[in-house]
């Protein structure tokens, strides 16, 4: 009894630091999807327990978060078990991120670059007739800020002013599912900055296009905001997946 309660108060003294269940959840779920724990294998909490030095609490709440992305599964007489990649949840921008820090990321840019080709120009037509004048003015005002940026090479407030760009692109498209891919594309976009897989001093025509795109979904002309919003795509990944 005694020991349960010392175990509490542990957990609460981990639940007090804010980075500390998120620090253990990243290293995890990085763990999983380098290939390190396995799918089949069976883990143990005390094992996670101590290979994080963490609470009890620490390491369920990690792997409840896990199970909701379909990565592990938990049985009672059997322990928590890691899942095929056929069974997470693939969009889940974690679960996008931790692959990218992985040996995978060439494969998965590819493959996330097939998907924008697929979402982005069909979204940049349909918000051409469905864009509010907000979203218009939402749009050119993030081309703005990126072009300020771009040019003083600050690259993070170019990245948030990037995907403010096609979160809004993506939500004026007036299709819930294409505005559920929202944070799908910016984790892309966030990966391609942090893994250096951008120029030092962000491409004049790639900024050029935004606007482009932004004018032609102001002027309602769906054929033009589709064809400048696939050659966007089309040079974010070539860029990423050719840049050494």
């Amino acid at each position: 009894m005694g020991g349960d309660d010392m175990g509490d108060t542990a957990g609460e003294r981990d639940e007090a630091q804010p980075g500390l269940h998120g620090s253990v959840l990243d290293e995890l779920g990085t763990l999983v999807v380098s290939g390190a724990y396995a799918a089949g294998q069976v883990l143990r909490i005390e094992q996670l327990e101590g290979r994080f030095g963490v609470s009890r609490t620490v390491v369920r709440e990690a792997i409840k978060v896990l199970e909701s992305m379909g990565m592990l599964t938990s049985r009672r007489r059997v322990g928590i078990t890691v899942t095929p990649r056929a069974a997470w949840n693939l969009f889940d921008p974690r679960v996008i991120r931790w692959r990218l820090d992985s040996d995978e990321r060439a494969s998965l840019l590819r493959s996330l670059g097939e998907l924008r080709r697929g979402v982005e120009p069909v979204a940049a037509a349909l918000a051409a007739a469905h864009a509010t004048p907000e979203q218009c003015g939402e749009l050119t005002g993030a081309v703005m800020r990126m072009a300020v940026h771009g040019r003083s090479g600050d690259l993070e407030a170019y990245l948030a002013a990037d995907i403010r760009f096609h979160r809004v692109l993506l939500e004026a498209s007036g299709n819930e599912m294409f505005g559920a891919l929202t944070d799908v594309v910016a984790e892309v976009l966030t990966g391609r900055t942090h893994h250096h897989l951008m120029p030092a001093v962000p491409e004049p025509a790639a900024i050029r296009w935004h606007a482009e795109v932004a004018q032609a979904v102001q002027a309602g002309d769906a054929a033009e905001a589709e064809r400048v919003m696939r050659d966007i795509v089309e040079e974010a990944t070539h860029a990423m997946l050719h840049r050494r």
